[in-house]
């Protein structure tokens, strides 16, 4: 089974993180909620109150093999700030697993971290020029590798289902769009 962390952090999209982590757990991908903060109940950039799993710092990552960025503001700047989070964002680049990230958080957190250098990638329109490095593109998602990022919130489904697609295989996301009954593809 793959095990994937999403980070949470105050003030993230909501939406964003939680459809990850809702199609990756029917996908049947042990998933693992961490937040960055020094608190399990984060507050989302919609005042709605979450609880994660448990504190980033908590998570073994050794046989992790995907973390996942959701964006939001300023949920990605918490995720920037974060040790755990950027020292988990660098370690999984260079074992070559998988690092996701969805609207600002390609821009906030992978970008300065110079893990999008010569990676195709897209981001919230207007976080596009902070792409350092990246060869930008406007499309919904982006799978470069073992890097993958997503527009926004518009394109979390599929983005989700990307993320799926790589630790269980493209049949797996099928079987989940078709159960949500999301006409993908």
């Amino acid at each position: 089974m793959s095990k994937a962390v999403v980070f949470f952090a105050d003030g993230m999209e909501e939406c964003e993180a939680l459809l990850v982590v809702d199609l990756l757990r029917r996908g049947g991908v042990e998933v693992t909620t961490a937040s960055v903060m020094d608190h399990r109940q984060i507050v989302s950039s919609h005042n709605l109150p979450i609880q994660a799993d448990a504190l980033a710092g908590e998570v073994d990552y050794d046989s992790v093999d995907l973390v996942v960025y959701p964006g939001g503001l300023p949920g990605s700047n918490h995720l920037a700030e974060s040790a755990v989070a950027t020292q988990a964002a660098r370690d999984f680049a260079a074992q070559g697993k998988y690092v996701a990230a969805i609207c600002a958080a390609p821009a906030v957190v992978l970008a300065p971290l110079g893990l999008l250098e010569g990676k195709k990638a897209t981001s919230y329109p207007s976080f596009q020029p902070q792409l350092t490095g990246a060869v930008c593109r406007d499309l919904p998602v982006e799978v470069d590798g073992k890097v993958i990022t997503g527009r926004a919130l518009g394109a979390g489904i599929p983005f989700a289902l990307e993320l799926l697609t790589a630790l269980e295989g493209r049949q797996t996301a099928r079987k989940v769009a078709a159960a949500i009954v999301y006409d993908w593809e």
